[in-house]
Order: structure tokens, then C-alpha cells, then sequence
């Protein structure tokens, strides 16, 4: 298995994390996106879809992220991330979902069409697609009802799903990450929120990924 990723960026994140929580070992290749090196032929011929994460296995592509998590869960399923029971995958795939749909989307949704290195790409890949101002108000507001969510959603529940850790709140802490980027604290005046993250950032994951930039 070969990954090729950005670990800097939100999608990366949300996979890097995963694959520490299982503990993976597996080769990198760093595909510089400030650079857009994923937009060139070189990588383009191996994804078309000019994305980051991708994962080669042999001589296979999986591209999207929880894609590969499907894949890594399928092969090494311990610790068990998306669910053991048939009710349990189910709920922790339903909020996921909403994690991901209200909540990371939405902050995705605010960047690219506020920041100027994505002036004409406001959507991931190689078409050229211009911005739209009016979508950045929408997904900042969308972004905060989302993490208005959260704060009552953890008044009654330690994590995201299933009570218990799991891919979901590994989607809701890089959202949490990700919203910084469009000057979003979504901790600020969430206490319940404040100390889930706080509990979050003590896994050892989150140390590993951290320890990458230090």
C-alpha cells in the first residue's frame, strides 16, 4: 500500500488519524497541494479526479477518504471504528453523516469560495469552477449552527456516536480543526463541546498526528 496525501490538509487529517488509531504502518508519498502538484500530470494519471487522499493497492486506486477507511477497517479491524453490530454501525454511520454533511462540508463550503488560491477551483479537482461570495455567509452559518448541535448533543453523550470513540469523532474534532481556517472557534461559549475536544486531544492519534509539524 502506498498513500499519497497532504497531511496538513482536512481530508488527509481525517484519514491520518484513522490509520493511527489502528496503528498502520504504511509507506507516504507527500503531494505538496500548496504547490498543486495534485494537478499535475504526474499525479493526474495516477487519480484523475485531482484529489487528495488516495491510497495504491498493487496496482488498484481508492480514492475519498472514508473509501480507504472502509478499506483499512475491513483489513485490520482492530480497534473497531465504524461499528461492531449491525444497530451500531448504523448509528454511528448516521451521525457521521451529519457530522460531515452540517458540519465539515460547511466550513468546505465557506473556504473555497472565500480564499484567493482557490479563486477559480471552488470545488476539489481539476475543473475550473468559479466562486460564489453568497455560499461563504451560507457555510459560516451553517458551521455554527452545526457546532450549536454538538454542544447539546454532548450535554447527554461523552462522544459523537454509539457512546463510545469512533470515526465520527474523528470527523467532528478535524471539523473542529478545519473551521480555524475560516476564523471559527467552536468551542467559544460551548462548554460541552470545549470538553469533549479537550478529551479528544488527549489521544494518543492526535499526539502522533501533532508530532508531525513539531
Amino acid at each position: 500500500m502506498i498513500l499519497y496525501d497532504y497531511p496538513k490538509a482536512p481530508n488527509p487529517m481525517r484519514l491520518r488519524l484513522f490509520i493511527y488509531e489502528k496503528n498502520i504502518k504504511i509507506k507516504s508519498i507527500f503531494v505538496d497541494l500548496k504547490k498543486h502538484e495534485n494537478l499535475k500530470p504526474k499525479y493526474l494519471k495516477i487519480n484523475s479526479w485531482g484529489t487528495l487522499p488516495f491510497l495504491k493497492v498493487n496496482k488498484k486506486i481508492i480514492k475519498e477518504t472514508i473509501a480507504i477507511c472502509r478499506y483499512l477497517e475491513t483489513k485490520y479491524p482492530t480497534p473497531n471504528l465504524f461499528g461492531k453490530s449491525a444497530l451500531e454501525q448504523g448509528l454511528i454511520e448516521m451521525l457521521r453523516r451529519k457530522v460531515e454533511i452540517d458540519g465539515f462540508n460547511s466550513v468546505g463550503e465557506a473556504f473555497r469560495n472565500s480564499t484567493k488560491a482557490f479563486k477559480n477551483r471552488a470545488i476539489p479537482g481539476p475543473q475550473k469552477i468559479k466562486q460564489i461570495p453568497d455560499l461563504v455567509k451560507r457555510g459560516t452559518y451553517r458551521t455554527n449552527l452545526f457546532f450549536d448541535f454538538l454542544e447539546q448533543h454532548f450535554k447527554k453523550n461523552r462522544y459523537v456516536a454509539a457512546n463510545r470513540f469512533s470515526v465520527a469523532d474523528i470527523d467532528a474534532y478535524v471539523t473542529y480543526n478545519f473551521a480555524k481556517w475560516i476564523k471559527i472557534d467552536g468551542t467559544k461559549k460551548r462548554n460541552n463541546f470545549k470538553s469533549w475536544v479537550k478529551k479528544i486531544e488527549k489521544r494518543k492519534s492526535i499526539q502522533t498526528y501533532s508530532n508531525l509539524f513539531s
